[in-house]
This record gives C-alpha cells, structure tokens and sequence, in this order.
C-alpha cells in the first residue's frame, strides 16, 4: 500500500475509488478522469434503476465498463467489487476521518439534494428528511452503519499477489498533494 507521497509504479490506465458514502469518490474519480484523460463511468448511475431499484443490466454493465482500456470508476457494490478489481492498476482509497468530514459531506449532501430536489440516477431524487428515522438504508444512516468496512477488506486486497496498487488517503491536503504530485508525474502531466 502506497502513501500519497510515493511514487506510482506507472501510468494508471483503469483506476477505481474506495471510501464510505460521503468521503468524495466520484469527485475525486472526476479529477482523476481529466487529468489521466479515461472516461468516468459513475457506478450509481449503472446501479440503480427507477425507484431505487437495482438495474437488471447493471453487472452487464460493469463487465463492459471494466473490459475497456481505460476508465475510472467508484469500487462499489460488492457483486461489482471483484470484476473491477480484476481490471484496475490502481484502487485508492479515501480513508477520510469520518466524524470531522465524511459525516458533515453526507449529511449537507444529502440536504441539498433533497431540498433542492435534485435528479440524481435515472429519476430518482432523496428520500423525504423524515426517512432518516424510519429507513435503515437512508444514505446517512448507511453511511454510519458502514464507516468501518474497508478498515480490514482493504488492506487484505493489498496483500494479494493479483490486487492493483493500492493508495491510502487520509485527508482532503493529502488527496490534493497526491493528484499534484504522483498522480500528475505518473500521467506526464506537468
């Protein structure tokens, strides 16, 4: 597992982004599209179909996105989960401190969307507010409830002789220090 100063092995082709609901996966998967020049693929919008409704394609999907030469991507989902580590060179991993951060991006995230009505994937919009009390799911609550979940699956993968190189990140300085620094020398970007 590589720090945020370290040097990437090589140019990323096919990069997927860990992290709780809320730590700024398809943000920084968005920057990382531009500056190595892959398309973004945003998995929610493959996962879910009308109504919050799983899409029946959405591992099709996937194995499209995945078969491609380049491309970024969130690492989540866990029938996705293998079929992109199988093609990503490089995982990183959003490792955020939860209560002083991701916690606060969720909860105004959300917000916003709701007030705001925003459409997110295929017609879907937030729940109403009151939902947090009554729906284990709600994003905020699922936020919570799996803030823990890459502590051991992560640094697992890392250990495995097959498993892309691995980027831990541990603070929004450090996820703009390593898109500055390794990431931008890896791709010749100046």
């Amino acid at each position: 597992m590589l720090d945020f100063d370290d040097p990437l092995p090589r140019r990323p082709r096919r990069v997927a982004i860990a992290g709780v609901s809320g730590a700024g996966k398809t943000t920084l998967a968005a920057r990382i599209a531009e500056i190595i020049e892959a398309p973004h693929t945003e998995i929610d919008g493959l996962f879910h179909g009308a109504g919050w409704t799983e899409r029946p394609e959405f591992l099709d999907d996937v194995k499209r996105l995945v078969a491609g030469e380049s491309w970024v991507t969130e690492w989540q989902y866990a029938p996705a989960r293998p079929l992109i580590t199988a093609r990503a060179e490089l995982l990183i991993w959003l490792d955020l401190p939860y209560w002083s951060c991701v916690l606060p991006r969720v909860v105004r995230r959300t917000l916003r969307r709701r007030l705001r009505r925003e459409e997110l994937w295929n017609g879907n919009i937030e729940p109403a507010l009151h939902t947090f009390f009554t729906d284990r799911e709600h994003i905020v609550r699922w936020s919570l409830s799996t803030r823990r979940k890459y502590d051991e699956r992560i640094p697992h993968l890392a250990e495995q002789d097959v498993s892309p190189t691995v980027v831990r990140l541990h603070s929004q300085s450090e996820v703009e220090r390593w898109l500055a620094g390794p990431l931008r020398t890896s791709a010749g970007v100046p």
